[in-house]
């Protein structure tokens, strides 16, 4: 027995001021912060948006998209003396207004916003997590999502491209995306930190998030998040972090990292097309804030740069980079103003194959792959604590990386897209 009564569950805001509180409901007239104290804490967000290729890209169009989150976190102590246990499980409920992503309008490999999916209802992640010496070292295993703790930086994810978020060199190259939202995969991580600033991560995950025998687009293979995938070999990540200045009254805090992925299987030459065996990738991250001014104004930056072997990837070299300013405007100590651009490389030995089909077809017109680049400059203006508006402007070179228009009879080039939308998100 919880000892508290769900019937509660609706009571919207209680005792703190509607504009004040962290979420919209409020703590439930108390059974919020009862369940919290016995373990249990349920989170519900929203994130819904318009965005639209106004110029270039593949075809014109608007989208609006949106993504309800529910998840449940358990403390296993409080719960049933479980020592060091924890329990997490999130689901989506994913829609569009006409059915279409925004990246179908533009054609690019780095989708125009980091919710975009197929219209699903989907389990996320579910996993069981035990802590040691500590909180030391920890062992998380079940449904895990490598973008949760890989690969990530918190200055770029105040952008809305999904690039900034599971970068192109590892969404373009692993199989299926890689166990990446929306599709997780079955995983065991491990996360060791011998010191407060250094934190090893270590983690295997099942390899394609699609299932066994998938021919079609793997979020229809996988479209409840239910395959639980043991298929498409194995993908290996390992990272090493360092955090600098992380205490109170210290100098400027930054995070540097350095990764790398490897995985079985077979994978197609990018110029010949026969399989190749395994992959791998290594990358490095930094997140560092330059200038800090009292307790609200803050200018971060972020560089990423990876690279990949150019015969089985189709991104070799990527990069990206940025600035995000906090509390820019006076008395809006919350809101960011952020900054990105990210470089994504299609590897010689696809320009390669491109030059091959050029010389077979006797068409020198034929576009030859180069690169694709995406410009980005966002506004998240905090209206509350629990509801942000972001208007958002974003430019993509080259969509797809100079390819031909499917769109166009004439077999034209996608030209460069102009995006642009505003999101607002909540959380209840």
């Amino acid at each position: 027995m919880l000892g508290v009564s769900m019937a509660a569950l609706p009571a919207m805001a209680d005792e703190k001021n509607l504009w004040e509180q962290d979420t919209l409901t409020g703590d439930w007239g108390g059974t919020r912060s009862e369940l919290a104290d016995q373990g249990i804490e349920i989170g519900l967000a929203y994130i819904g948006e318009a965005l639209g290729d106004v110029s270039g890209g593949m075809k014109r169009g608007w989208s609006y998209e949106g993504r309800a989150e529910l998840s449940l976190d358990l403390d296993l102590d409080k719960l049933f003396g479980w020592q060091g246990g924890t329990a997490h499980a999130s689901a989506y409920q994913i829609h569009h207004t006409n059915g279409l992503p925004t990246a179908d309008y533009t054609g690019s490999i780095g989708a125009p916003s980091n919710i975009e999916a197929r219209q699903a209802t989907r389990l996320f992640t579910l996993w069981v997590q035990q802590n040691f010496l500590d909180d030391a070292v920890s062992i998380r295993a079940g449904q895990l999502a490598a973008d949760d703790e890989f690969m990530t930086s918190d200055t770029a994810g105040n952008l809305i491209n999904g690039t900034f978020g599971w970068a192109g060199i590892a969404a373009a190259n692993q199989t299926n995306g890689g166990p990446a939202y929306p599709l997780a995969t079955p995983g065991v991580r491990v996360a060791v930190a011998p010191t407060k600033s250094v934190t090893v991560l270590g983690a295997v995950f099942s390899g394609d998030p699609a299932g066994e025998d998938c021919f079609d687009d793997a979020q229809v293979c996988n479209r409840h998040g239910t395959t639980f995938s043991m298929s498409g070999g194995t993908l290996w990540m390992g990272e090493v972090q360092y955090a600098s200045n992380q205490g109170e009254g210290g100098g400027l805090p930054g995070v540097y990292k350095l990764g790398a992925w490897y995985q079985t299987g077979k994978f197609a030459d990018q110029r010949y097309g026969f399989e190749r065996s395994n992959d791998h990738g290594v990358y490095a991250i930094a997140d560092q804030t330059i200038w800090r001014k009292g307790e609200s104004d803050a200018l971060s930056l972020f560089a990423r740069v990876g690279g990949a072997p150019s015969d089985r990837n189709l991104v070799s070299f990527y990069a990206d980079g940025g600035l995000a300013y906090k509390g820019l405007i006076p008395g809006r100590d919350e809101d960011v103003l952020a900054f990105g651009a990210a470089y994504a490389k299609i590897s010689g030995d696809a320009r390669d194959a491109d030059r091959d089909l050029q010389l077979l077809a006797s068409d020198p017109a034929y576009p030859l792959r180069d690169q694709e680049t995406v410009f980005e400059l966002s506004y998240t203006a905090a209206v509350t604590p629990w509801w942000s508006v972001q208007p958002d402007v974003q430019y993509i070179v080259h969509p797809g990386g100079n390819v031909e228009n499917p769109e166009d009879a004439m077999g034209a080039k996608i030209d460069n897209a102009l995006v642009v939308g505003v999101r607002t998100s909540l959380t209840f």
